[in-house]
């Protein structure tokens, strides 16, 4: 039998050492292109510790296909799509990587996808992704909203993936965007995202991050309302089966006085051995007097052996704010419902299909793409065909 050293039980064992020092604040959390500057992929980095690092270490270590990932664009309005290099101005706005998948992904993509919308029009562009295919790819995609632009973006991705990419969102002074993500992977496919938001002043930016299927997704959101009068709406819906592992890491940085953040995540968990990871963090700075702001995650457990991680994180430097709060659950079938409903002659595996659509509905209902809500609720009906009595 091999003993172990007195070394191996040293505290400092315990540790990786090449981990940084964990921040204290969320303000202080590492950015930089470089995978040099940033935390290791490692289970005790505070980025990658909920993670199954053995799922993607394909895009987080070796070499990916940085070409253009295939798309195809339906396009009403004003709007325009274009690729430009990694080097042009509308490139690099918004933020920084915070991640080692996401500044690898920075580096390796030869040309961003640029979606512009023009100012004082409403527009709409639905992008479908469906032959992403297997192979480790990198992406990097700039939205750009003029000012007093309307518009709505639509990112329906279907089939297999092995992709990690960059997001860009710049809204204009006083503009109104709705950008959807919406996740149908096959059930092996692995999907990284960073997002990076800015809004200008007086905008409103609702982002919605719809995952019904894939091994593992994990979409990190980062909103930063950066001038007076900003607003953010940033939601989440997510059935999790067997295989899945659904991760989401929200950070809503407000910047400037009188800003407004929602934030708003509910999955349901269906499958044994199903699991999600919710981080929500909340950062109201010095300069964000008269901020209101609210987080809540919430999560519905259908079976055994499913697990949901919620961390809500709240950071508030001035006192001169309207409100602050955040909410956190995570549960399994109210019985008094079921209940209720059988006795008015619904079947119990029936009660718990409407159960589950009305607790994912609040979040669909804020949605406001029709297109979109019929998708999910056709998927839904398929998902919960499985729910077992």
């Amino acid at each position: 039998m091999t003993q172990k050293t007195s070394a191996e039980h040293s505290p400092a064992a315990f540790y990786n050492a090449d981990a940084l020092p964990p921040v204290q604040t969320r303000r202080e959390r590492l950015s930089a292109y470089s995978i040099d500057e940033l935390n290791p992929v490692s289970s005790r980095s505070a980025e990658w510790r909920f993670t199954p690092l053995d799922r993607i270490d394909k895009l987080t270590s070796g070499e990916r296909d940085g070409s253009e990932i295939p798309a195809v664009f339906d396009i009403t309005g004003a709007a325009s799509v274009a690729h430009v290099p990694l080097s042009d101005p509308l490139v690099g706005r918004c933020g920084r990587p915070e991640d080692v998948a996401s500044a690898l992904a920075w580096q390796e993509t030869a040309n961003a996808l640029i979606i512009t919308a023009s100012a004082q029009d409403t527009s709409e562009v639905w992008v479908t992704r469906d032959a992403v295919g297997i192979t480790p790819r990198s992406g990097h995609t700039v939205i750009d909203i003029a000012p007093f632009a309307k518009t709505t973006i639509v990112f329906d991705n279907r089939g297999d993936a092995l992709l990690s990419e960059n997001v860009e969102i710049h809204v204009g002074e006083s503009a109104e965007v709705v950008v959807v993500n919406l996740q149908q992977w096959n059930h092996n496919a692995v999907h990284l995202a960073s997002h990076f938001c800015r809004v200008a002043a007086n905008a409103s930016l609702i982002h919605a991050v719809i995952t019904l299927g894939g091994g593992v997704v994990r979409i990190n959101p980062n909103a930063h309302l950066a001038e007076n009068a900003a607003s953010a709406t940033l939601l989440g819906l997510y059935t999790a089966d067997a295989a899945s592992h659904i991760e989401s890491q929200v950070f809503v940085n407000h910047d400037a006085p009188h800003t407004v953040s929602r934030v708003s995540y509910k999955g349901a968990l269906r499958g044994a051995g199903a699991r999600t990871v919710w981080i929500g963090d909340v950062l109201i700075g010095r300069e964000a007097t008269g901020t209101d702001s609210y987080e809540q995650n919430r999560n519905l457990i259908l079976a055994e052996g499913a697990r949901a991680d919620s961390v809500p994180n709240l950071e508030i430097e001035t006192g001169d704010i309207v409100g602050a709060g955040h909410a956190s659950a995570t549960g399994r079938f109210d019985d008094e419902q079921l209940f209720y409903l059988r006795s008015r002659g619904i079947t119990e595996h029936e009660a718990r299909q409407l159960v589950v659509r009305g607790f994912l509905n609040e979040v669909l209902a804020m949605v406001p793409v029709p297109r979109v809500q019929a998708l999910v609720h056709d998927a839904l009906d398929e998902a919960l065909e499985e729910i077992t009595v």
